[in-house]
Parts: structure tokens; C-alpha cells; sequence
């Protein structure tokens, strides 16, 4: 089992022909995501080979949908025209949308979100974002594929590089999904949505929730977990000693006066009984803990 990507999943790439999609779109094929086809507007008609097979071009989402029953798209598409990008996914009713283009005007962002909530039908993923993985089924984005493979935990992150440091560190447990949801101060899919779906997800027995300073997204996924959420979870927070008001490597990542700091946010998920590490690697340590328990018990 995985959350929202499994090897079932029939991708297209928006910006395939691009460099990096050109270069993403290979290394999503060779860990066996079902790559069915492209979409770069004007070069409908194209193809791009890779491992010796010739993947279409496709001028819309529409077109690569009909064409090709797909379910999914990554977008690599530039900034400036990732809005117009994202809406033509959502128009033709993709289940789900990853955005991985970074330095997308928040307007943008707000708006096609909007637009896709209304509609009902796509899960945006993004922008911003290293994208998804379950390992062994199928790769979206630029997460390496190499670094786990699957196993109890699921992991939520805002960040990309902690992501792929969190998987690395617990690559002997392995992962059930891994979602790097973006640190921007919107983006399509929550902390919340995550947990949700990995609560539901029976191949999940563990949850790893990293965060970062900035907004409130982790105090309210810490109120979610202490009402709804079953399972374990563990979480680290980026910027303990990050300086107030200086925004610290994503938009949504500063701090005004006490709102968003580490400590906070570290509060607010003891509180709910969430054990938080200080680094990734005490946070990692934590699940090792938490996960050889649930081994006990499932023995006993």
C-alpha cells in the first residue's frame, strides 16, 4: 500500500522537454514510474527517447489524457507559466498534480489551488516541492529513488533536502510514501492531508512529520494528530536558531516576534505526546525506537 502514488499510476510530465524534465523524466523511468507521455505547448506531435523508448509529446493535458488514460502529472514547468500549467492539469480531471517549480508567485499559487478545491477532483501537490515517492511502486519528482526502499513509516516533510537526509537515515526501515509537500506559504496539500491519509494507509505504522519555522501549519497539525491520529509520530523542526525575521531558505520560513519558532512549534507537539528530536539524526533515532516497539508488540 502507498498514499495517492503507486505503481498503478500513469504519469505525464509537464515540461518534459525542458532540461530538467528531460533530466527528471529519465530518472523516473529508470525507478519505474509508468512515464506515458509529455505536454509542452507547440511541440505536440514530438517524441523524447528515453531508455530506447520514445515517450509523445502532446501540446495539452487534454490531448496526453485522452491519448493516454493518465492519472497523474509533474509539472516542471517555469514559473511565469506554471498557473496556465496546473489549470489545464485540473481541467482534465488529474487525480493528482505535483508542482516541483520553485519561485512561484503566491498569487499564482492561491489562485489554481483555489481552482482545484472548487473543482473537487485534484490533489494538488506543491509548488516548491521535491514531489512523491512509495518506494519499489513509482517516483514523481526529484526525490532519489535509491536512498530507501519501502517499508512502515511515512513521512510528510516541508523540506526537500530533509526529506531526502530523513529517508537516508532510516533506509533500513524503509518507507511506505514519502511526501515532500513544499515550504511555501501556501501549497496544494497540508501536513494534515498527509496524516490523514497515512492514518487510513494500513501499510503504515509509523509517521515521521518534519516541519519548519514559519506560519502555524505544525501547531495544527499537532491538534489533528492529538484528535484524530492513532499511530506514532515523531517529528523534527528546522530553525532552532534561526534569527527572527529573516526568512530562511523557503518564503514561508520566517519568524516574527514568538509566532513560528521551533520552540513553539516543539511545544505544541509534546503537548499531544509527539516525540521531537533537535536534529534529523535524534529524530531518526526516535523512530528507530519507536518502530522496534511496535515490532514487540506485534511478537508478543
Amino acid at each position: 500500500m502507498a498514499i495517492w502514488l503507486d505503481c498503478d499510476s500513469k504519469v505525464i510530465v509537464q515540461g518534459m522537454t525542458g532540461s530538467e524534465g528531460r533530466k527528471h523524466t529519465q530518472r523516473m523511468i529508470v525507478a519505474g514510474t509508468r512515464v506515458l507521455a509529455g505536454v509542452t505547448p507547440g511541440k505536440g506531435g514530438q517524441s523524447v527517447v528515453f531508455e530506447e523508448d520514445p515517450v509523445p509529446v502532446f501540446n495539452t493535458v487534454a490531448e496526453a489524457v485522452q491519448a493516454t488514460g493518465a492519472n497523474t502529472s509533474v509539472v516542471f514547468v517555469p514559473a511565469a507559466h506554471t498557473k496556465r500549467a496546473v489549470i489545464d492539469a485540473v481541467d482534465a480531471g488529474l487525480a493528482l498534480v505535483v508542482v516541483i517549480t520553485e519561485g512561484v508567485p503566491v498569487a499564482d499559487t492561491a489562485e489554481f489551488v483555489a481552482y482545484a478545491a472548487k473543482t473537487g477532483k485534484t490533489r494538488i501537490i506543491g509548488p516548491n516541492c521535491p514531489g512523491l515517492i512509495s518506494p519499489g511502486e513509482s517516483n514523481v519528482g526529484i526525490i532519489p529513488p535509491n536512498i530507501a526502499g519501502s517499508g512502515p513509516i511515512g513521512l510528510v516533510s516541508k523540506s526537500g533536502t530533509l526529506t531526502y537526509q530523513m529517508m537516508f537515515e532510516l533506509r533500513d526501515l524503509g518507507f511506505s510514501s514519502a511526501v515532500g509537500i513544499g515550504g511555501d506559504p501556501v501549497n496544494g496539500t497540508s501536513h494534515i492531508d498527509a496524516l490523514a491519509a497515512f492514518e487510513a494507509d494500513p501499510a503504515t505504522k509509523a509517521i515521521m512529520l518534519i516541519g519548519e519555522i514559519g506560519g502555524d501549519a505544525e501547531e495544527r497539525a499537532a491538534a489533528y494528530i492529538g484528535e484524530y491520529v492513532t499511530k506514532p509520530v515523531v517529528a523534527y523542526v528546522a530553525g532552532f536558531t534561526a534569527p527572527p525575521g529573516k526568512t530562511m531558505g523557503h518564503a514561508g520560513a520566517i519568524v516574527t516576534g514568538s509566532c513560528g519558532t521551533a520552540v513553539a512549534k516543539k511545544a505544541a507537539l509534546e503537548a499531544v505526546g509527539i516525540k521531537v528530536g533537535r536534529t534529523p539524526s535524534e529524530a531518526a533515532e526516535l523512530m528507530r525506537a519507536v518502530v522496534a516497539e511496535l515490532a514487540e508488540v506485534s511478537a508478543g
